[in-house]
């Protein structure tokens, strides 16, 4: 049962939570400018990695031609058979529902949004087919956590989450850009599309600071509007400064680096921003 449950996590890559989830919690504790309780917490948790592994998953399904061919990526599970796509569409089901359920225990209008979360959320997948915005898709997927957090338990919107969302949109598709650069031959091969396909690798990573910048641009907009303090302006620069690191790291002739430009930079972004609003709402 333990084996089983790892794979399925691995196949959808767990750990990859990290880059909403916290950012699901600035709305969340924004909203209430503290403590939200614990009953909201638990839901907004549920809820957020129910749909994130929801869209994970069907971009696995929706992939799997592709991925038997790239050399990259034909260790995943669905690829080697490890789980099969029925196997798969059964997660994917059980995640969707899930997430409508954590959903309607927050309040109506989460409730009445989820099937429209879903629907964006397994749209992503097929925009690689169509155009090289598909970055931005897929960070306008994520740039959802912070709203998401704010409505659950404040049912309207305001200027500070969708600000935090669109921080998060360009930040995201900054990174998926950084990603997509060491599959730049394979995608142009196979008439896939994305920023370095249509632009080559080094404009694309231009492009991706281009983005990085925007979002700490609007994440600072995004704490104005909140009315954080320098707290949370102190822990923005320290993020930029992460960002600028990570574009260090990599350069058209050289991306071995990656994968800690990716994930561990990228972990850390989120998970300090989040530490920053903490802090301005308790210190």
């Amino acid at each position: 049962m333990a084996g089983r449950a790892a794979l399925f996590a691995s196949f959808v890559k767990i750990e990859h939570s990290v880059f909403a989830l916290p950012f699901a919690y600035v709305g969340l504790f924004l909203a209430k400018r503290g403590w939200p309780g614990f009953a909201p917490f638990a839901l907004l948790t549920l809820a957020m990695v129910a749909v994130r592994s929801y869209a994970m998953g069907v971009n696995r399904l929706m992939d799997e031609p592709f991925d038997r061919l790239n050399p990259r990526t034909q260790g995943r599970e669905l690829v080697r058979g490890a789980i099969t796509r029925a196997q798969g569409w059964g997660f994917v089901s059980v995640c969707a529902a899930v997430f409508v359920l954590a959903c309607w225990g927050l309040n109506p209008l989460c409730l009445w949004l989820s099937p429209v979360v879903l629907a964006w959320a397994g749209f992503y997948s097929l925009t690689k087919r169509f155009t090289w915005l598909c970055h931005v898709v897929l960070g306008s997927v994520l740039g959802l956590a912070p709203v998401a957090g704010w409505l659950a338990v404040t049912p309207q919107f305001a200027l500070a989450p969708v600000l935090f969302g669109l921080g998060v949109t360009c930040w995201v598709a900054g990174f998926d850009v950084l990603y997509a650069s060491q599959d730049e031959a394979f995608d142009r091969r196979h008439a896939l599309h994305s920023m370095p396909v249509r632009f080559g690798v080094g404009s694309a990573l231009s492009l991706a600071a281009l983005l990085h910048g925007q979002a700490v641009a609007l994440f600072a907009l995004a704490g104005w509007s909140a009315a954080l303090g320098w707290g949370y302006f102190g822990v923005l620069a320290l993020v930029a400064a992460l960002l600028w690191i990570e574009h260090r790291l990599i350069s058209e002739n050289d991306l071995t680096r990656l994968n800690m430009a990716f994930f561990t930079l990228n972990g850390v972004v989120a998970a300090t921003l989040f530490l920053g609003v903490l802090y301005d709402l308790f210190a």
